[in-house]
């Protein structure tokens, strides 16, 4: 999705979680690139912390903000919550044993399920609520305040 192309009333809230995609599909790539066991801890503990953050804003406030929009909408939700309860499976795993012999294994399955999740957040729910024009005017400053939170809390 081309963020010049979203409306201004949605701009702020979809465009900082589009960045927040971004940042962490870079991630994924180093991952990917780089031999450095070491590193590749460090990445995946990063990217975790990451993808927490992000899910806990979109649970309690972005998701919210679009529930009862549309029945399509909350049938995307509801897959959404889902897909988010496995990817804190596999963070679980990773933080458990960053060390271990898994840790690849579950670093490549939690990259490529959340890109999928990645692509039908933002080619599906992120264009539906455009399509509904829903305000996310104050949605996007409350899920700014809270990922400030969030980062100092877990920091």
């Amino acid at each position: 999705m081309d963020k010049s192309k979203i409306p201004a009333d949605q701009a702020e809230a979809l465009g900082a979680l589009m960045d927040d995609h971004r940042a962490v599909k870079k991630q994924f790539k180093a991952f990917k690139d780089t031999e450095d066991r070491d590193e590749k801890e460090s990445i995946a503990l990063d990217v975790c912390h990451q993808l927490t953050v992000h899910a806990t804003i979109e649970e309690e406030i972005f998701y919210p903000a679009l529930r009862g929009v549309s029945d399509e909408i909350d049938d995307m939700l509801d897959e959404a919550q889902v897909e988010h309860q496995v990817a804190k499976d596999l963070i679980a795993a990773i933080e458990e044993d960053p060390a271990g012999d898994m840790l690849e294994a579950n670093f490549t399955v939690l990259s490529e399920y959340v890109s999928h999740h990645i692509e039908e957040e933002e080619g599906e729910l992120f264009k539906n609520a455009i399509k509904e024009k829903v305000n996310l005017r104050d949605v996007a400053q409350a899920m700014a305040a809270r990922k400030e939170a969030l980062m100092r809390e877990t920091a």
